[in-house]
């Protein structure tokens, strides 16, 4: 069956419902997990014109925000395995296509499955927005469950 999970997450409440469902799952098998958030990079255009002198602090504090940000979620990935028992490895990364950094971090964790939340946009939203987990759907061929 599965041996290692890859559970991506963006914090959500959603999300987080994956998160347990993933867990749970690599609990059932004996799989590791390994929980993955991705923070997208430092946009220099954020920036206000009058604060470009600033730059460099700017970057500084978008990079502390991102750091601390992932940290919350995955420190409560790592408590929630640790609860049930799973062995769980966290990774960051910055991407700003999150989908990219899932199936590249799938596969150089070895992963053989990726348990991942889907919004469920439609309409409309799904067309402009896209989706995430769609597009790590149609980009790895590594088994994906989605949590919907």
């Amino acid at each position: 069956m599965y041996r290692h999970i890859l559970i991506p997450t963006d914090g959500s409440q959603l999300a987080h419902k994956a998160v347990v469902h993933g867990l749970s799952l690599a609990k059932a098998v004996g799989a590791k997990v390994t929980a993955l958030t991705v923070e997208a990079s430092f946009n220099p255009n954020d920036v206000p014109a009058s604060k470009v002198n600033l730059m460099s602090a700017a970057f500084e504090e978008y990079a502390k925000h991102a750091r601390e940000h992932a940290t919350s979620i995955l420190n409560g990935v790592a408590d929630d395995a640790k609860a049930a028992g799973v062995e769980c490895e966290t990774v960051q990364l910055i991407q700003d296509h999150p989908y990219k950094a899932i199936v590249a971090a799938a596969k150089d964790k070895g992963c053989d499955l990726i348990v991942i939340a889907s919004h469920g946009r439609s309409g409309i939203a799904a067309i402009v927005l896209g989706s995430v987990t769609a597009k790590v759907l149609t980009h790895t061929s590594i088994p994906v469950l989605v949590y919907h």
